[in-house]
């Protein structure tokens, strides 16, 4: 048994509003996310317009908020106009992004009529890959124009009578990634993003922008990009990029379930550097973070394996791409990761966990027929985006800490809580793979509480996987006794990542 932790959530030391954008996905035409994931018009439960139902139901259930689209990579190479218009008339491209072949079935009028069905807000990106100021500008005079011009009136041809009314958009993607279709500078990155998105506020003031920030805290050009885009978009642009992911080293563990940790210290970078901007730069001022993609992904796997073989041979329609098979480790590491992102809605004011389905995501289909099922990683998103309301709270945390080789000392048990009138929910993530730590928890007076657990199940291990034959990896009920003295006792398993609620008295 490990150190006793004793947590302490103070419902008057109430800090930021939990931002609804907090819990947002992200949908690609990369691998079988788009085609035989989210639409598959030969499934059983597909509907006319070849969306599959089981999906959309999952979808809902996962709580997601936003999604952003197309891309990702993929929307470097892409040309908006391939996916509007009679399905049978849409040219069939190469997608140079992901050596695939991209049949544009699925385009703005489709994806967006599902993901209003799926109750999500979408988050358009536009190409500043192989395209600019104009198309950008068409796409959102298409969009949310009302009507009278050739290109609202275009949209209206094609069925939509109404404006998307799309508010949110990405200007660009990882632009400063070698990698990337269209690769540019921070100087020609920014301004080319500042003139396009002074393009887009001209057209329609009301839009949110996104300026593409690193495409991680270990590239070269980290701190540097950022402060160049700022000063070319200061005034034009409300949000800047964070894109995220995180694997386990196989003899470093300890490192991996700390991750949490990583991305604190990658938020505070960025904040640094926003700050700085805005305090030297006219209209610079303080703008939101876009944790616009992150996750855990295994992307030693895809470099040494999966890639060399995807980019040769054919172009292939919807291949396998990054379908990571999620274990309880891995979801004990996401729960830790959506903690530290409620504790940081001070500055993070929205982010999406890439991807939705299939590809690293916590929805899984597979070709052919048969049920979608949820993987290991969709259970702390959906509780989180469920219970987590109102204000946040960081509690106060006494106990036992973990040393690891990449972040140093961390916390044996990582906490936020969230205050919503007399509702008060916590997070915990436990990241000892040894022993259980028993826990006494200080809220007030309760009158009536609920918890459950994510932890390694019966008969299993922390590599244990969900599958189409089977979900072992389930939220469990949590046994938790109130005192006498209001304090609730309950002791955690090793490994393990837990959502309480609590109704109080006072």
């Amino acid at each position: 048994m490990s150190t006793p932790t004793r947590i302490r959530v103070d419902r008057a030391a109430v800090g930021s509003e939990v931002p609804r954008r907090l819990f947002g996905s992200f949908v690609e035409h990369m691998g079988r996310c788009v085609y035989d994931g989210i639409h598959s018009p030969g499934h059983d439960t597909a509907d006319a317009a070849g969306f599959r139902a089981d999906v959309l139901e999952l979808v809902r259930e996962l709580g997601a908020t936003v999604v952003r689209y197309p891309g990702g990579n993929f929307v470097s190479g892409y040309r908006w106009e391939d996916g509007v218009g009679p399905r049978d008339e849409r040219p069939v491209r190469l997608d140079a992004a992901w050596h695939s072949t991209e049949t544009n079935q699925v385009g703005l009028h489709e994806f967006a009529e599902w993901a209003g069905a799926a109750g999500l807000e979408v988050m358009e990106a536009v190409n500043l890959g192989t395209r600019g100021v104009a198309e950008a500008a068409d796409l959102l005079e298409y969009t949310n124009h009302p009507s009278g011009t050739a290109l609202s009136d275009k949209r209206r041809t094609n069925g939509r009578e109404e404006p998307f009314g799309i508010r949110l958009w990405c200007l660009g993607n990882e632009m400063d990634g070698p990698w990337q279709i269209g690769h540019k500078t921070a100087d020609e990155y920014g301004r080319l993003a500042a003139e396009t998105a002074r393009m887009m506020r001209f057209i329609d003031p009301t839009v949110e922008l996104v300026a593409a920030g690193s495409s991680n805290h270990e590239m070269p050009t980290f701190g540097e990009w950022e402060r160049t885009v700022l000063r070319h978009t200061a005034g034009l642009v409300d949000h800047i990029s964070v894109h995220a992911y995180y694997e386990e080293d196989p003899v470093d563990p300890a490192s991996f379930l700390a991750s949490g940790a990583a991305l604190d210290r990658y938020i505070s970078d960025v904040v640094d550097i926003i700050d700085e901007v805005g305090a030297t730069t006219p209209d610079g001022g303080t703008i939101g973070i876009s944790v616009d993609e992150w996750n855990v992904w295994n992307q030693t796997r895809w470099n040494e394996v999966d890639k060399p073989r995807v980019f040769t041979g054919d172009w292939p329609v919807a291949p396998r791409l990054i379908e990571d098979d999620y274990t309880v480790t891995d979801a004990v590491v996401v729960g830790s990761l959506l903690i530290t992102l409620i504790r940081r809605s001070d500055r993070v004011s929205m982010a999406n966990l890439a991807q939705l389905v299939n590809v690293i995501a916590p929805i899984r289909t597979e070709p052919g027929g048969g049920a979608a099922w949820r993987q290991s990683t969709f259970h702390p998103f959906a509780l989180t985006a469920r219970a987590a309301s109102g204000r946040v709270v960081h509690p106060v945390v006494e106990g036992a800490t973990i040393d690891t080789a990449r972040h140093g000392s961390v916390d044996a048990v990582d906490a936020v809580a969230t205050v919503d009138g007399d509702a008060v929910s916590v997070f915990l993530a436990h990241r000892d793979l040894d022993a259980p730590t028993p826990v006494e928890l200080d809220l007030g007076a309760v009158a009536e509480v609920d918890a459950v657990v994510i932890t390694v199940p019966e008969g299993g291990d922390r590599h244990t996987t969900n599958s189409a034959a089977g979900e072992p990896v389930a939220p469990q009920p949590l046994s938790v006794d109130v005192g006498a003295d209001g304090i609730l006792r309950f002791t955690l398993p090793a490994l393990a990542w837990v959502r309480l609620t609590a109704r109080l008295t006072d």
